[in-house]
């Protein structure tokens, strides 16, 4: 009886896993995802023409401006606009996508600097993507660890995946877990949905079997008590593992964890991955 629970339990984690899975790919290979970005442009204040996108570009103390040519226009948050528009000051890690035809033009600031990166679905990056090698799931690398809340929030400034860019990151706290009788910890960041937690880290796999410059896990809200689940297989790359038009932040340096954690998504084909 114990065996045959055990079984199912196993199933049920794999089936889960690879929803997962199937999630993040779907997510990556989408007409206008990171795999269908073709050039990723720095803009200041001379107009710039780029090959990809239309009109002419700027930015300025009042934020991003395009000027469009006769008969080229832009559908911006659902309106049609001709002529020169103005996009504004836009947040650190914000962005507007305007659309041009059946491609996404998107307009975002990163480390301080606005950005035009368009998005065309035949890319041939996104075209010929194969899907990314992974580790198979294995409930050993679901650790259950403690959340530990600093007194404030420490303003931490990591690298990037360009050279020269910083990100700066309001870390909540850090998770404590044991791995094979070792004590470790990672510093987390805030994730996407309320009180959920994201860790950038490498481990002694990264540059082996798993991409060099990091991964992320996304941590669900911590208990009353703290008790978090550190699932490393779901640890998943970021778009700078994919391409290089990507601004991907860098773990702080006390997430290079000195274990391999031979979990989650490996080494992308497009970057010479088995």
């Amino acid at each position: 009886m114990t065996t045959q629970v055990t079984s199912a339990d196993l199933q049920a984690f794999t089936e889960d896993w690879l929803d997962w899975y199937r999630t993040q790919e779907e997510r990556l290979a989408d007409p206008h995802g990171f795999l269908a970005i073709t050039g990723l442009y720095w803009l200041d204040d001379r107009p710039q023409r780029f090959p990809d996108a239309p009109g002419t570009w700027r930015t300025g103390s009042d934020g991003v401006s395009v000027a469009l040519d006769d008969g080229e226009e832009l559908v911006v948050e659902g309106s049609q606009v001709r002529g020169e528009h103005h996009f504004g000051v836009l947040p650190e890690r914000g962005g507007v996508n305007a659309v041009w035809g059946n491609a996404v033009i998107e307009v975002a600031k990163r480390g301080g600097h606005d950005i035009v990166r368009p998005r065309h679905p035949d890319a041939p990056l996104r075209t010929a993507f194969a899907g990314t090698p992974a580790y198979a799931p294995d409930p050993r690398w679901a650790l259950t660890g403690r959340y530990v809340a600093f007194d404030e929030p420490r303003p931490t400034t990591v690298g990037a995946a360009v050279e020269g860019l910083e990100h700066v990151y309001d870390a909540p706290g850090r998770i404590e877990f044991e791995l094979d009788g070792r004590s470790l910890s990672l510093t987390a960041f805030p994730g996407h949905a309320p009180g959920s937690l994201s860790v950038l880290f490498t481990d002694a796999t990264s540059g082996v079997t798993t991409y060099a410059a990091n991964r992320v896990v996304g941590v669900e809200p911590p208990g009353a008590d703290g008790t978090v689940v550190l699932d490393f297989n779901r640890a998943a790359n970021l778009p700078c593992a994919y391409t290089d038009l990507a601004t991907c932040p860098l773990p702080p340096a006390e997430n290079r964890l000195p274990v391999p954690i031979e979990a989650g998504l490996k080494i992308p084909r497009e970057r010479g991955g088995a």
